[in-house]
């Protein structure tokens, strides 16, 4: 649901003829935040763990259980991981077949593969892995800080934490914030017979798996020894 969604509202902004065609990055902000809304409510019962970083902050904070019944297990987290990375090839897969016509027009490559996976608009390894980590660190550190606080916002404030970080935190990297919502769909656009797709660009597919991981277990750490 999340990458459904989530490559859903994008595909609508950057690929042609559509009728979203350049409605321009906070309406993927928002798009974003919503499928992170619905990713929660439909995954509910694992704790809405959509996100590896997020699992690994969750372990990484001290927390014995996932959610009541489900131990924070190194073998439970690698579930939850494989799960996460499966279900967002599938969710980038069935957006690709409503925009099915749509990715058959004639545009560039990397706007076709912008739809599955994210990208610098500069690129710089190193730099680009900070962003993700920095990034990654405000989305799993407020995550966890909700739940030591009364707030009875749920999925709805998850979700405009992410409009949030997009909106400041997006720019250079377009924001992966989750090695899983960048990976698997990277799979998928390896995988599925798009015209003219071009590269999924390997070569920068470890950035947006390692700072969102970095970022995550950092947070975690922190979330152990913060006051509030």
């Amino acid at each position: 649901m999340l990458l459904l969604l989530g490559a859903g509202v994008v595909a609508n902004v950057i690929l042609p003829k559509t009728k979203g065609a350049g409605g321009g990055t906070l309406m993927i902000n928002w798009g974003w935040g919503i499928a992170v809304f619905a990713g929660v409510y439909v995954g509910y019962k694992s704790g809405a763990h959509l996100n590896p970083a997020v699992t690994l902050g969750v372990i990484a904070s001290g927390a014995k259980e996932f959610v009541p019944g489900v131990d924070a297990s190194a073998l439970n987290a690698v579930l939850y991981i494989v799960a996460q990375t499966a279900g967002a090839a599938v969710g980038a897969a069935f957006a690709y077949l409503a925009y099915k016509k749509h990715f058959d027009e004639q545009a560039d490559p990397a706007v076709k593969l912008g739809v599955f996976s994210t990208g610098p608009e500069l690129r710089s390894y190193g730099w680009n892995f900070v962003t993700e980590a920095i990034a990654t660190f405000v989305l799993v550190f407020v995550i966890l800080t909700f739940g030591k606080s009364p707030s009875g916002l749920g999925p709805l404030a998850v979700a405009l934490l992410v409009v949030g970080i997009g909106a400041s935190l997006g720019g250079p990297t377009g924001y992966a914030i989750n090695p899983a919502r960048d990976f698997g769909p990277r799979i998928a656009h390896a995988l599925l017979p798009i015209k003219g797709k071009g590269s999924s660009d390997w070569a920068y597919s470890w950035v947006p798996i390692a700072g969102p991981l970095v970022g995550g277990l950092v947070a975690g750490l922190f979330s152990k020894v913060y006051p509030g």
